[in-house]
């Protein structure tokens, strides 16, 4: 297990998800995916192979990665670490048998490999000449075709189902993996059937389901068939030709959001390589959860959506305008001319036109305060101030101070308002009032009628031990001491192996003690110590500590024997401190009626202590 941990980096891995910056120290930073945040307290170090939030206090190895991310069992990311890794696996009890003992997912994946390599290979068939006249049609040509991966499904019954049943897949998968379904028969046929077929990639590039798009006038099935929700597929979590734009999204800090997967083809083609689309529904909360990790949520960073002109368009770019605030990144809109998409755009205009299509666009809270006073009459006193009612609470919905005075500014003279200040009381109002109630802006609903908001429930969360008073210097002391023991264990060996758990103050850092002496101690530390002692950890709650601890940065440039050895010796000295006081406690007990032989070994132990404490203070990590 550990060879295959070990072959596949954890910064290659966790980048394939998220955007990953220096954090210093050899550390990278990014967005956490398990929970959402504004600024990155997740923090990965290659060197030890680790990851841990600072915010949600998730942790591990790569193997805990996958699983955490993907919902995958131990024994499916193994295999698809060996995968990557070109490492075969060989197991007990009957030797390596990939059809019967591969997990489910990894099934799934490796079924939708083989189906799109069966796909893309009946393009170039007879029967596939209208799938070739549609993407000519369209502009594209057989290189465009293969670089996304485009695909024919023969018109028969059940061609793909046969052919996946010769590469010892089962009924039972074909029907898990949405590619076959039930017939009359009772028997399996091909879900999808002469159309043309595209494969749809989640963010680390493997095929996890399909678009399928109508080509005859015969086929009474919708304009586009999608893979149905499965173990692997689920549209909400999915952005189609995100494994093609992720790196450049993260380098340009932008993506361009479209509406279907010939409009992606065209941006690419075009030169806007950050084009993704919705897979058949509308771009919501779990879509901005993916963009958002790969822009590292900074306000330098911009997402554009493209619609058509058309009213649907415009409700689109509405419905998009909901979501704005839940980007820290700027969100603008570029409205297609004549209702062109940005496929039949390229069509008529070129590449150029579609570049320029992004490059015209209009932020979306412009966009939206424009379509909202359209629908009413401004010749008149009533339609004005019906206007102002229904644009303000979009103005005040505006997080940014100065933007939405300005924008306030701005809707004054679009409704022609002479009284610029009074716009700007309104919208002052009700963005007071909308924190007050904790709620978005809403002009309907009066500020005195306002029910008061009901108090915040506590979430049930998994205990995670006694709190850390990190204002404490002693726990400082000894959080950098046990950091070192796990980061640095040559730097404190052999003198950390010496101490005792109770020459740490905090019950967490003393559970940690106690798992880094059951892992063999930080001499002649191993390897895999860093595995032996999270192994060691009793239970989730320290283990995640140890986590956190090896990962996080330790508080120094210069990392070397002399800091090491002077948290060794504040440990030590606050450890010495608190037993003088404990023995002086002990002689003020005793008083004069205490046994003489008694009274003296007291003595003779306090000055002893006293003083191996003053050698410390005059000599460091000598007197250790």
């Amino acid at each position: 297990m550990r060879a295959v941990r070990d072959a596949v980096p954890i910064d290659a891995v966790v980048s394939e998800y998220l955007q990953l910056r220096n954090a210093g120290g050899g550390n990278l930073k990014g967005l956490c995916p398990f929970h959402d945040e504004k600024s990155p307290s997740f923090q990965v170090s290659p060197a030890k192979g680790l990851f841990y939030c600072f915010g949600c206090q998730e942790g591990g190895d790569t193997v805990d990665f996958i699983m955490k991310i993907d919902h995958l069992s131990f024994s499916e990311t193994i295999e698809r670490l060996a995968s990557q890794a070109g490492i075969t696996l060989r197991y007990e009890e009957g030797g390596y048998t990939p059809g019967r003992q591969q997990g489910e997912r990894i099934r799934l994946v490796e079924a939708h490999k083989i189906a799109a390599q069966f796909y893309a290979e009946q393009l170039g068939s007879a029967e596939a000449e209208i799938g070739r006249k549609f993407l000519a049609g369209r502009g594209f040509d057989q290189a465009a075709a293969e670089h996304f991966g485009v695909g024919y499904s023969p018109a028969g019954w059940d061609h793909l189902t046969r052919f996946l049943r010769g590469k010892g897949f089962s009924d039972k998968e074909l029907l898990l993996s949405g590619l076959a379904q039930d017939s009359r028969s009772g028997k399996p046929i091909d879900r999808f059937r002469g159309r043309l077929m595209w494969p749809i990639r989640d963010i680390t590039g493997e095929v996890i389901g399909f678009g399928a798009r109508k080509l005859r006038d015969d086929d009474n099935g919708p304009k586009y068939l999608n893979t149905p929700e499965t173990a692997i597929y689920k549209k909400s979590h999915v952005l189609y030709g995100i494994d093609l734009a992720k790196k450049d999204i993260a380098k340009t800090n932008r993506a361009v959001v479209v509406e279907g997967y010939t409009d992606v083809m065209a941006c690419h083609l075009a030169g806007v390589t950050t084009a993704i689309a919705t897979c058949g529904t509308a771009f919501a909360g779990d879509h901005i959860k993916i963009l958002r990790r790969l822009l590292m949520d900074n306000s330098a960073s911009e997402v554009v959506f493209t619609f058509d002109g058309d009213a649907a368009g415009q409700k689109a770019a509405l419905r998009a305008f909901e979501d704005d605030q839940k980007f820290a990144a700027e969100t603008s809109i570029a409205i297609t001319p004549g209702g062109m998409d940005p496929c039949e755009l390229r069509l008529a205009q070129g590449d150029a036109a579609v570049a320029g299509l992004v490059d015209s666009r209009t932020p979306l809270f412009a966009f939206a305060i424009r379509q909202v006073v359209a629908r009413h009459n401004l010749d008149t006193a009533e339609g004005r101030a019906a206007a102002l009612e229904a644009a303000a609470p979009i103005v005040a919905n505006i997080k940014n101070g100065a933007i939405q005075h300005e924008y306030a500014v701005q809707l004054a003279g679009m409704l022609g308002i002479l009284d610029t200040q009074f716009v700007v009381r309104r919208v002052g109002q009700l963005a007071r009032w909308a924190r007050e109630r904790g709620q978005r802006p809403d002009a309907r609903t009066p500020h005195r009628a306002a029910p008061p908001a009901a108090a915040p429930q506590p979430q049930a969360t998994a205990p995670r031990g006694p709190a850390l008073n990190l204002r404490s210097p002693a726990a400082l002391t000894e959080r950098e001491l046990l950091k070192l023991a796990l980061q640095r264990p040559e730097l404190v060996a052999p003198a950390f192996d010496a101490y005792g758990e109770d020459e740490f103050t905090a019950q967490p850092y003393v559970a940690v003690r106690r798992a880094i002496e059951q892992a063999g101690g930080v001499t002649d530390a191993p390897g895999d110590y860093l595995t032996a002692v999270r192994a060691a950890a009793p239970d989730d709650t320290v283990r995640a500590l140890v986590t956190e601890l090896a990962v996080e940065a330790i508080r120094s440039k210069n990392v070397d024997e002399t800091y090491a050895g002077m948290q060794l010796v504040q440990v030590r000295l606050r450890a010495v401190e608190r037993r003088i006081q404990d023995v002086q406690a002990g002689l003020v007990r005793l008083g004069n009626q205490a046994d003489p032989a008694h009274l003296t070994a007291v003595q003779n132990e306090l000055w002893v202590l006293e003083q191996y404490g003053r050698s410390l203070k005059d000599r460091g990590a000598a007197a250790l």
